[in-house]
């Protein structure tokens, strides 16, 4: 292939790299202003959010099958040209169902694009670059979460929130024409059997789980029948998905990865980074505009010193694997994310963006720590021939850790704003000439005005306490998972088993 080939498949890919992982962040910023062009409430508009990353997660399984089944040039054509279509879709929705059904094509035309782009600039690179195209990947797989809540912001600020998916169609047009014109046809399709019962099944469960996490703050829980239904999908789901599994001759994730120590400990600590790297990413942003009242393209800049951490502690732990014990760096970097969330933990009315910012930055470091290392470890001691089913779980259990802790912290925010606000606005009696005399001119507690002053107040104080109690949680849950390294192997000492095995079940 000549380098003038090579280089414009490479921006190409790139493009469409970038285009993907931008939308993993850039609409964050934006949630607060789409609430009042959709209609949507606090705890609604994170369906923005989750279901991009749920049928990003569901459709990573068949993207491997589709590719043998069409080709990997048309998939990725496709891909495209879906993300593209459904990110103008996004822009033009009037209403919140809309946008989430948008969201959910996106997700789903998107989540081949990052594994075949990987694939495509291993094979246009002899294997002497190889290193070399993988570190470009990775800046195009880091440039989302760096620019993406200064972007979003910028264009919110002055454009319009709806310009965060606007932004994808001159991306997605040079990314289709670039591989249209440039990759080389695909060879003969081949017959790849596909696990459509695991597959509907895992489907069931996904969605049924995500559903009843995003309807349950809405409509009260386990006293709504909606609900149960959903956990009654949901449980049903994850029943028929183990025992098929467990039964048939070809599932759809081989037995083996559940017999493997550091795979199983690894796909749990990838949950639980799911939540670290996209929760509370998600949900900063509209403290920072509904509390502490920061402009949007201001949250956008203080939001970016996460994504800058990562990009430094990626590239610094890729020269220490080698050298370092993997369960070394992935304890320090559980530790510093749980610093982050102890530093969270003391945010207050008061404070200024600084502490948000260091904040931030100590957090991108300890999820940068994480993310090496645990891919690393998980496949340890995978055979190699089970790499791309462990691929496409270990990415699957990441985004519902992403999805789930998304809905659950912002279900939280809003459940305990409620409750301390009732509790704060109980200590307030009109009646008492005492706390009368204490407040301030503006909460003239005799007219309506300093009425709905003083309960704006409270509302904030409120919510302030109520993320201050996500960040808490956050901090304790990450301490609860440090042990869980202890269970692992490093690579060193173990080599991959072989999937015979398994295979001969």
């Amino acid at each position: 292939m000549s380098s003038t080939n090579r280089i414009a498949i490479t921006s190409a890919v790139m493009c469409a790299t970038m285009m993907t992982t931008l939308d993993t962040t850039i609409a964050n910023v934006a949630l607060p202003h789409m609430m009042g062009s959709l209609s949507a409430a606090a705890d609604q508009i994170t369906w923005v959010l989750t279901s991009y990353i749920v049928a990003s997660a569901i459709m990573i399984p068949a993207s491997a099958w589709l590719v043998h089944r069409l080709g990997r040039k048309r998939i990725f054509l496709l891909s495209i040209a879906g993300f593209t279509l459904s990110s103008m879709l996004c822009g033009l929705a009037m209403n919140l169902p809309e946008i989430v059904i948008f969201r959910v094509l996106q997700g789903a035309a998107g989540a081949a694009l990052v594994p075949i782009a990987q694939a495509i600039l291993l094979d246009i690179n002899p294997p002497e670059h190889h290193g070399r195209a993988m570190a470009m990947w990775g800046v195009g797989t880091l440039v989302g979460p760096i620019l993406g809540p200064a972007l979003g912001g910028f264009l919110t600020e002055h454009l319009s929130w709806r310009w965060c998916f606007y932004i994808n169609l001159p991306i997605g047009v040079l990314a289709f024409a670039g591989v249209s014109a440039f990759l080389s046809k695909d060879g003969a399709p081949r017959r790849v059997r596909f696990d459509t019962f695991g597959f509907i099944s895992l489907v069931m469960f996904v969605g049924g789980f995500q559903l009843m996490l995003d309807r349950g703050p809405g409509e009260d829980w386990f006293n709504s029948a909606e609900i149960w239904a959903e956990a009654l999908l949901s449980l049903a789901g994850l029943w028929m998905f183990v025992t098929h599994t467990l039964t048939a001759e070809r599932p759809l994730f081989d037995r083996a990865l559940a017999c493997d120590v550091n795979f199983a400990t690894a796909t749990v600590f990838g949950f639980v980074v799911g939540v670290l790297m996209f929760a509370t990413s998600a949900i900063i942003p509209s403290m920072l505009q509904n509390v502490m009242g920061y402009p949007v393209m201001v949250a956008g800049f203080v939001s970016m010193p996460r994504g800058i951490g990562s990009m430094v502690a990626m590239f610094t732990v890729g020269r220490l694997i080698g050298k370092v014990d993997v369960r070394i760096l992935l304890f320090v970097g559980l530790l510093v994310s749980a610093v982050s969330s102890w530093m969270m933990s003391s945010y207050d009315l008061m404070m200024d963006s600084g502490p948000v910012v260091v904040a931030g930055l100590v957090q991108g470091v300890g999820t940068g720590l994480l993310f090496v290392p645990l891919s690393t470890i998980a496949f340890a001691t995978i055979a190699p021939t089970l790499r791309p089913e462990a691929s496409a779980m270990f990415s699957l259990i990441r985004n519902m850790g992403a999805s789930a802790g998304i809905s659950v912290l912002q279900a939280l925010v809003v459940s305990n704003t409620q409750t301390m606000h009732s509790s704060l606005a109980g200590r307030f009696d009109p009646a008492d000439a005492a706390i009368r005399a204490d407040l301030p001119r503006w909460f003239d507690l005799g007219r309506p005005e300093g009425l709905a002053t003083l309960n704006a107040e409270l509302t904030r104080q409120a919510s302030m306490v109520a993320y201050v109690d996500d960040y808490r949680l956050m901090f304790i849950v990450t301490l609860i998972c440090a042990p869980l390294v202890l269970l692992m192997r490093s690579p060193g000492q173990t080599r991959p088993r072989s999937a015979e095995p398994a295979a001969a079940e």
